[in-house]
């Protein structure tokens, strides 16, 4: 369960990039040999498709339009791909729980990397706090993946 809550505050900074990290480690078969990921998820097409959308959304993160992660459709994408990914990293016994621990802490992480993002943005400029980000988020994500994941995989 601890690998839940911890895709869930990279989910609360990138919606996308839980769901295409662990949809790759599905794919390669690098999730634990009774996590309840749903089968889906190890498609090649699947794992590649959320990679594109992990991709867009960090490109996008960039631009002067983006949205604030905390806008309600915001939040409600990083509950969606957090809890399957929380569910897919945690025992299959239990992926009800996980999913729940990996969107809520999804959404409640939404919060305080806001506030550090737009303190930092005056300062260092949108791009490089984004791409900072971005390398911290894809990186913890890995991490995660390979504390958890199957052994050898």
């Amino acid at each position: 369960m601890l690998a839940s809550l911890l895709m869930g505050l990279v989910g609360g900074q990138r919606a996308m990039t839980p769901l295409a990290t662990v949809s790759v480690a599905a794919a390669r078969g690098a999730l634990p040999g009774n996590s309840g990921a749903p089968g889906i998820l190890a498609h090649p097409v699947v794992a590649a498709a959320t990679v594109a959308l992990a991709a867009a959304e960090m490109a996008g993160d960039k631009m002067k339009t983006a949205p604030d992660r905390i806008v309600l459709v915001g939040l409600a994408a990083r509950f969606v791909t957090s809890a399957i990914a929380g569910a897919s990293l945690a025992p299959r016994r239990q992926r009800w729980p996980g999913a729940a621990l990996g969107g809520l802490t999804a959404v409640l992480a939404s919060y305080p990397g806001w506030r550090i993002r737009i303190a930092a943005i005056p300062r260092y400029g949108q791009t490089p706090t984004g791409l900072l980000e971005d390398a911290l988020v894809l990186a913890g994500a890995i991490t995660i993946l390979r504390l958890f994941g199957r052994p050898g995989a």
